[in-house]
This record gives structure tokens, C-alpha cells and sequence, in this order.
């Protein structure tokens, strides 16, 4: 089974949805040699994260290779019980994930 690209949890309490997100990513820095072959690995990371809110955006965040491996995001964002929350990612290499769910 595959790992999902990005792991989701969103829950509103006081009128305020706090989003815990797991992002699947390897982020490679493209300074790292493979130990086998001795060749460098080359750049692979997250470039891109936006999160919104009933299709309404309300981040975006530019990072780069300097994150660690499967980054960890928590988000605090106005909101109600059922708002649809999204969290998207694009990559370096055009690759992209995403996460819908409803705040509980």
C-alpha cells in the first residue's frame, strides 16, 4: 500500500480549526552521495505548500531543500465544525499531493 501524500487531520474548536498535516516527501538536498554507487542524489523537494479553507486560500508557504524528510505542518486558521480543509504541495520536479478533509 502507498503512502498518501499528505496525511490530514483538522479539528475546530472555539471557532478556530487547528490543522495537523503530515507531508509524504523524501526532500533530498542534492549534497547527499548514494553510498553504493558514490554519485550524487539529486535535488528533490517540496517548493510550494498551499492550505485553504472551503476552496478559500488562506496560505501559501515557498520552502526548499533545507526542510527535513516528510515535513510536519501545524496550521491555526479561523473556521467551523465541517469546513472542507485542503493541504497541497508541489515539488522541483513538478510532482504534487493533496489532502481534503472535513474539520471535526
Amino acid at each position: 500500500m502507498a503512502k498518501r501524500a499528505v496525511k490530514l487531520r483538522a479539528k475546530e474548536r472555539d471557532g478556530v480549526i487547528d490543522i495537523k498535516c503530515l507531508l509524504s516527501h523524501p526532500m533530498e538536498t542534492g549534497l547527499r552521495k548514494d553510498k553504493k554507487s558514490g554519485k550524487i542524489i539529486p535535488k528533490h523537494f517540496i517548493q510550494n505548500v498551499i492550505a485553504e479553507v472551503n476552496g478559500e486560500l488562506f496560505m501559501q508557504a515557498d520552502i526548499n531543500s533545507t526542510i527535513s524528510k516528510n515535513p510536519y505542518l501545524r496550521i491555526k486558521v479561523e473556521g467551523s465544525k465541517g469546513d472542507k480543509v485542503t493541504v497541497t504541495w508541489t515539488d522541483n520536479m513538478g510532482v504534487s499531493g493533496s489532502s481534503t478533509e472535513p474539520s471535526k
